[in-house]
Order: structure tokens, then C-alpha cells, then sequence
């Protein structure tokens, strides 16, 4: 990746990866909270720019253009990778087993909402049903690039991805209750294909691993 905050072009590890994506979600997250907090002050757009630290804006006159350019700045070099690498290799993402396995488990989850109606009220079902997807979404930006240069931001997304299904299988084992109304064989199947997206995810991060390794050497890997 480019030059970040002052730092030479250089191959990024997964921990730094991880340490730009945290960042530019907690930036998105405090100008969305901001923006919330003060969307019916008059000074607003001054109030916004003094919290994010845009001091280059504070005299100027068009608002919406300048804050969203700042806003996306961090993260415009890496959208634009994405969005390239997603174009170039959305075949090579869909027909991924892993990627599949767990596209599967959405529908199989949407499924089971068509079939108990009293899970759109309950929340575990619905941390369920959130996290599988964003665990497909994290898969999906993991194996859209095909760059190896870049085996250390594909890392940080399967461990983003892992996050989520780690959270969809907590949820699950809430519902394993009569009152919440999944069968033993809904139950089954579902821990079935959760384990099977969380095995992959953690065999594919082993396998990304070893090649930095070997690509990098053992004195640049911090696993």
C-alpha cells in the first residue's frame, strides 16, 4: 500500500492492516455520532470540523464537498483497491468453497426466519442472522484481491470474518432453548454449517501465515 501517515511504501503485516481498518471506523464512527449529536445546531459544520481535528476547514465556505473529501480520504485508497480487486475477481470470491459455505448459511438462516416468525423479535436470533452476514461480506473483501503483496490486509479481514462468526455461534447456543422454538435438528445443522465456515476461515488464515512466512521470512511474522 502507499505511504500512511508518513510512513515509506512498504509490505504491511496484518496487525498494520488491522490498525488502518480500526482506524478509519473509528473515524466514520465519531463523524457519524457528531453529526447525530449536532444535526440541528447552526454551527454544526464548525462544531464537526473542531472534534475531528479539520482545522483547514474551519473558515471555509462549501461544507458538504470539503468534509466528505476528508472524511473518505482514509479510506479512498483503499476502497479504491477493493472496488478494483472486487471487479477483477468476483468470480474468483463467488466460486470459493469457503465463500459459498458461508453465502449458504445466510439463505439457510433466512430460511429459518421464514419459518419461525417469532425470530424477527429476538435478538439473538437476529445477532445470529447480522453477524453471518457481515462474516460473508468480511470473506467476500478477503478473497476479492489477487495481489500476495497484500496477504496482510486478506489476514485482517479473515480475522474480522472470524470475529463475526464467532459471535453467530454465540448466538446460536442462546436459542437452544424450547421457549425460542429451534428444533434439535435446526440446531444441528445449524452449529453444522457454523463450524464449518469458522473451521475454514481459521485453516485459510494458517495457510495466508505460512506463506507470508515463506515470502517474508519468520522475522517479519508477529503471529
Amino acid at each position: 500500500m502507499a505511504e500512511y501517515e508518513g510512513e515509506p511504501e512498504r509490505i504491511w503485516d496484518e496487525y498494520e492492516w488491522e490498525r488502518f481498518l480500526q482506524q478509519q471506523d473509528g473515524k466514520t464512527e465519531k463523524y457519524m455520532q457528531l453529526l447525530e449529536t449536532y444535526l440541528d445546531d447552526p454551527e454544526r459544520d464548525e462544531i464537526i470540523a473542531r472534534e475531528m481535528g479539520w482545522t483547514q476547514l474551519l473558515d471555509a465556505k462549501d461544507w458538504s464537498s470539503e468534509v466528505d473529501a476528508l472524511l473518505d480520504e482514509g479510506l479512498a485508497e483503499q476502497d479504491e483497491t477493493d472496488i478494483e480487486n472486487i471487479s477483477r475477481s468476483a468470480d474468483t470470491f463467488e466460486e470459493h468453497d469457503l465463500y459459498r459455505a458461508a453465502f449458504a448459511l445466510t439463505i439457510w438462516i433466512d430460511q429459518l426466519f421464514d419459518e419461525n416468525a417469532s425470530f424477527q423479535n429476538e435478538p439473538a436470533a437476529v445477532k445470529l442472522a447480522t453477524h453471518a452476514a457481515l462474516a460473508s461480506a468480511k470473506l467476500a473483501a478477503a478473497l476479492s484481491g489477487d495481489n500476495l503483496d497484500e496477504i496482510g490486509m486478506t489476514i485482517a479481514y479473515l480475522k474480522r470474518a472470524l470475529k463475526a462468526i464467532t459471535i453467530s455461534m454465540e448466538a446460536a447456543a442462546q436459542l437452544r432453548t424450547p421457549e425460542r422454538k429451534i428444533t434439535p435438528s435446526q440446531y444441528a445443522a445449524l452449529q453444522h454449517r457454523l463450524f464449518r465456515v469458522r473451521d475454514g476461515i481459521i485453516t485459510l488464515m494458517g495457510d495466508y501465515r505460512s506463506e507470508w512466512r515463506r515470502r517474508f521470512g519468520p522475522e517479519n511474522f508477529r503471529g
